[in-house]
């Protein structure tokens, strides 16, 4: 259906033309006193619109098939010719062309006043197209390069930004305990804390110290802990702050209460797990990130009354306890459950105490 209308489109535009084609031969023949006037009829100049009309007609309706076939194949030719260029080098070439016809648009106002004839309208068409290719070739050619230096100033930009930003931010203080943990080190991976990384060098010194240590499950937990500091080091550019211009760190024997001091000298923030640590830097006033409260905030919240399937695993501290674990470790206290170790049964929580150590889930066996 569409072959047809397409070819009795292009039959319509050869008559067109056909009948074009008849005035134009019409106007000729009359300029060289040979007009219609000297032997032509209104009747015999109607048939010869006729015999041109149908002409052209066929000739068109006979191209139709390689009209067709050589559009399809310019299209692909310039489709293909469009794909080896980037969406940014065709932007950049509609705006230069935009630009060169606008600059000829301008030029061209200028041959106006030439009275010649014909020539300001072949300057104007002249100018169009020098101007309009020009426009194309440097804004392809030069805008990749200004492209470049766009990009390139942007992400100079975002570096500065970034650096100022890390820079404002306060700086956060491992202590021994949270990078013999590990855990710091997916926390990190995970952009929750900002601001630099700083490691006292006191604390590497007692991290050496520990995985030197003749006692063989010390030793692995500071070879574990030089391994986390080898691996956030290089993926994350960590400090090591040397303290050997700070004498008033000299002075202080323990490693806890230099890493306070240090962070109110620094005004940082202590990242650690260590209890005890949390209670002594809240009141010399220094702010602490401890990442068992964050782990212990992250757990699935228990509510009292809710109920709950568990296998008991052993006794509890007091007489008649037992004791459970939910899959995350949280243990989990059963009164009156301890005829119950060794079974799955079902368990009404009563209470929870959340602390800083950790969370403490009471329950009792669930009535039938």
């Amino acid at each position: 259906m569409l072959k047809k209308l397409l070819r009795l489109v292009f039959t319509l535009v050869g008559g067109i033309i056909g009948y074009g084609a008849f005035l134009l031969t019409k106007y000729l023949l009359t300029i060289s006193d040979i007009g219609p006037g000297r032997g032509f009829t209104q009747w015999q100049q109607i048939g010869a619109a006729i015999v041109f009309v149908i002409i052209f007609a066929l000739l068109f309706f006979r191209l139709t098939p390689s009209v067709k076939r050589q559009s399809q194949r310019m299209a692909k030719n310039i489709e293909s010719d469009l794909q080896s260029y980037s969406t940014n080098e065709l932007i950049a070439g509609i705006a230069g062309l935009v630009t060169g016809l606008l600059i000829a648009f301008l030029i061209s106002q200028i041959y106006a006043g030439i009275e010649v004839d014909y020539l300001p309208t072949v300057l104007t068409v002249l100018t169009y197209l020098l101007l309009g290719y020009l426009g194309v070739v440097v804004a392809t050619k030069k805008g990749k390069e200004g492209l470049a230096a766009l990009m390139a100033a942007r992400k100079a930009t975002a570096s500065v930004a970034k650096s100022k930003k890390q820079s404002d931010a306060t700086p956060k203080i491992l202590d021994t305990s949270v990078i013999i943990d590990g855990r710091i080190s997916d926390i990190m991976k995970t952009g929750f804390i900002e601001g630099s990384i700083v490691i006292p060098e006191f604390v590497l010194v007692e991290l050496r110290h520990i995985a030197d240590s003749s006692d063989s499950l010390k030793r692995n937990r500071g070879r574990r802990g030089l391994d986390v500091l080898n691996k956030i080091q290089s993926e994350y550019g960590v400090e090591i702050y040397n303290t050997a211009g700070e004498k008033s760190l000299d002075e202080i024997p323990e490693v806890d209460v230099k890493l306070l001091k240090l962070a109110q000298i620094m005004n940082g923030k202590v990242v650690t797990n260590d209890f005890n640590l949390n209670k002594v830097a809240s009141i010399k006033g220094v702010e602490v990130l401890n990442i068992n409260e964050l782990a212990n905030t992250l757990k699935p919240v228990v509510l009292p009354g809710e109920d709950m399937s568990l296998f008991l695993v052993k006794e509890g501290k007091e007489n008649n306890q037992a004791v459970a674990y939910l899959d995350d470790g949280t243990m989990i206290v059963v009164e009156d459950g301890r005829r119950y170790i060794g079974k799955t049964i079902g368990v009404t929580v009563t209470s929870v105490l959340q602390t800083s150590a950790g969370r403490m889930i009471f329950g009792k066996p669930a009535r039938k």
